[in-house]
């Protein structure tokens, strides 16, 4: 049977990527330093005789015993509480990080997939977004060190595709969500469903009219196994281009949990949030035959409901 290697995988998305190569028939081996990770997201795995966990950090160079036929690097901080917090470690996994595991794919034989990042694209000047897009991000604001580390990582797989032969793949993963997010994630999805839980106002920046588009996570996982297992090398956007703008989001979440919550206006945190984000999922049809199947109101219930359990 095909054996992978999920760095990141004790992660929100990464445990749910285990669960699913589990599902299919595949040995998988999580390597997570548990920094922005948990444990718990994978601890019904115990005893599962064709999964391994390994605590180690990416940033540091890891080989693993026998073959591999796939290399998963979702390791990263992608909430904006973390890489705020810790600009270095951020920029040291998008960059070290990835070139370990582009390594350890070149040394098996094995293709390597990469998770980039809506964020590549900056406050964008394209709307939607196609991958042809080059982004315009502030090389120096604070949001940086995410930004560059996904657009670093991008040119690192390349690289390798080019120059070492190795089958590596690019997934632009736009705004994810579903359970086992972090309660202090700090993103918008695990802020307003908890606020509203709790009874408290929902806080959108600058009146909420800035927009995203949410992909619930069993779709997301469905795109990257399919780009995993497909011939195509190039960048290709995962995500639901179904587009809100905040405060109808933060109106939807309220809804849905029956809160009497009400809705607050705050400035944006930092210059650089994005004001538009929407993909344009043309080359994941083409390609890879994917596009989302769950609707934003049946993902956000199906959320709602696993943080409602985790207050009791």
């Amino acid at each position: 049977m095909p054996r992978a290697l999920v760095t990141g995988g004790a992660g929100f998305l990464g445990s749910h990527l285990c669960d699913s190569l589990l599902a299919d028939g595949w040995e998988v081996v999580a390597l997570d330093n548990l920094a922005t990770s948990r444990r718990e997201n994978i601890v019904h795995l115990d005893g599962e005789p064709r999964f391994r966990f390994r605590e180690a950090d990416v940033t540091k160079p890891f080989d693993e015993e026998g073959g591999i036929a796939a290399v998963v690097h979702l390791a990263s901080r992608p909430s904006p509480v973390d890489y705020l917090q810790n600009p270095i470690p951020t920029l040291e996994t998008g960059s070290y990080g990835t070139q370990h595991a582009l390594e350890l794919a070149r040394r098996k034989g094995a293709r390597c997939l990469v998770a980039s990042s809506s964020e590549v694209y900056g406050d964008p000047g394209e709307h939607p977004q196609r991958e042809t897009y080059n982004g315009n991000v502030n090389p120096v604001g604070l949001r940086s060190a995410y930004d560059e580390s996904k657009r670093f990582s991008e040119a690192l797989a390349a690289a390798y595709h080019r120059h070492h032969g190795v089958d590596t793949k690019i997934a632009r993963i736009f705004n994810t969500y579903g359970p086992r997010m972090r309660h202090d994630d700090g993103r918008v999805v695990p802020a307003f469903i908890l606020a509203a839980l709790r009874g408290e106002p929902l806080i959108v920046f600058d009146g909420g009219e800035r927009t995203r588009s949410f992909c619930y996570v069993s779709d997301l996982v469905d795109g990257l196994k399919r780009l995993l297992e497909s011939s195509v090398n190039d960048p290709v956007n995962l995500g639901n281009p179904t587009e809100l703008s905040v405060r109808e989001f933060a109106q939807l979440v309220i809804r849905l949990t029956g809160s009497a919550s009400e809705i607050r206006s705050a400035p944006a945190p930092t210059a650089d949030d994005p004001k538009l984000r929407r993909p344009d999922i043309s080359r994941a049809r083409e390609r890879l035959g994917w596009q989302p199947a769950i609707g934003i109101e049946e993902g956000l219930r199906r959320t709602i409901e696993w943080f409602r359990r985790q207050l009791m």
